[in-house]
């Protein structure tokens, strides 16, 4: 009779449940549905001034250098770090700490400025809040993660540098 908590030798083993980590899935989960109702309310607006592409281009170039400097499979969408992650200083990460959601909140403002009304401006409100909280999570993990963490968050801003 085999004992189901018990995991073979060699098998993989699955990491144990971090706090918050559902906190933290949920937080996913309202970043993107709101991303897509913001892209949603953009294009039914039928019109794009020259800011939100300009706003839009921007967000596009940040999130690719990002991802240039720090490749997937370094992290996770999800704000805990990754298992084999190591810490990235390159690129924007040398002035900002969060250059993807950077790039997401810049992308929200070309969404917001394209559409029409207050209900898009209240849903970028909403994401920026959102990746706030995301953001607090993740930095909370890489200190434990990474020793260096600490002093690199002193000096760097977490969204603008010069602004926060």
């Amino acid at each position: 009779m085999t004992n189901p908590d018990r995991v073979p030798d060699g098998a993989p083993q699955r990491p144990a449940p971090v706090r918050g980590e559902a906190l933290g899935r949920v937080l996913v989960a309202l970043q993107f549905g709101l991303l897509a109702w913001l892209v949603w309310h953009a294009l039914q607006s039928g019109r794009a001034p020259l800011a939100a592409w300009a706003l839009g281009a921007t967000s596009v170039a940040l999130g690719v250098w990002a991802l240039r400097s720090n490749p997937p499979g370094n992290f996770n969408i999800r704000p805990t770090p990754h298992p084999a992650g190591r810490l990235i200083l390159a690129g924007p990460y040398r002035w900002i700490r969060h250059p993807m959601y950077t790039a997401v909140l810049l992308g929200g403002v070309a969404c917001a400025v394209a559409g029409t009304g207050p209900a898009g401006w209240l849903a970028l409100g909403m994401l920026a809040a959102v990746l706030f909280g995301k953001s607090v999570l993740e930095e909370r993990w890489m200190e434990r993660r990474h020793p260096g963490y600490s002093a690199y968050r002193a000096r760097t801003a977490r969204f603008v540098p010069g602004l926060f």
